[in-house]
């Protein structure tokens, strides 16, 4: 999934819009300073709110971290992997697709903050079972959104791989690596190199021939 970033939003008495500004502020700050290094104080400050206002919508930061998961991490995966692949021709296009486009918008923003769900299970899948399952719960949704395309792909006669729950969960391994290589080189070069790989496994050219990976 593409790393997201939001701007600072105005203040509002409505509590609705109050808790989505701490939600959209939590979701920034765990992705570029992480959830042990942002304090809750971090959050009001950047929010906009009260203590008492914080902890009325989440009374712990754990709480907020679910949330954060739950309501932004998952929306994004959808919106930026689930949605794709559900509107591509194929498994193969809407994955390269997801691909190149990933690749471009952090060439243009000059700056790789990583996947927001690989940055959160790496740093807590083994501190809280409970936010590890939530965690869990995203990858799970979207191999599985991979997994329904691949085997559409089958049932319909396009060229998909044999084994479709094997290269359904390689997919999302593979971004998920290429992210958190991206990100230590701020360079979207392991997204292009893991591009050109699955292409060719998902039936395209013979690996590495290539440059773009969002080309069909």
């Amino acid at each position: 999934m593409a790393e997201t970033e939001t701007s600072r939003p105005k203040r509002s008495n409505d509590p609705v819009a109050m808790r989505r500004r701490i939600l959209d502020v939590a979701a920034e700050a765990f992705q570029a300073r992480g959830y042990h290094a942002t304090s809750t104080h971090d959050i009001m400050h950047a929010a906009g709110v009260t203590g008492g206002a914080l902890h009325h919508h989440f009374p712990s930061k754990k709480a907020l971290a679910l949330a954060v998961i739950r309501e932004r991490v998952a929306a994004a995966v959808r919106e930026t992997w689930i949605e794709p692949i559900q509107a591509a021709p194929t498994a193969r296009d809407g994955v390269l697709a997801v691909f190149g486009r990933t690749a471009r918008e952090l060439d243009e923003r000059r700056r790789v903050l990583g996947c927001p769900v690989n940055n959160l299970a790496i740093e807590l899948a083994l501190a809280d079972a409970e936010l590890r399952q939530a965690l869990q719960d995203v990858f799970a949704e979207w191999q599985a959104a991979i997994l329904r395309k691949l085997r559409a792909d089958q049932e319909t006669g396009a060229v998909g791989p044999a084994d479709p729950d094997a290269m359904a969960a390689f997919v999302v391994m593979s971004f998920s690596g290429a992210m958190a290589l991206a990100k230590t080189r701020q360079s979207t070069e392991p997204l292009e190199t893991c591009a050109r790989q699955l292409k060719a496994m998902l039936g395209g050219d013979a690996a590495g021939a290539a440059p773009d990976p969002a080309a069909a």
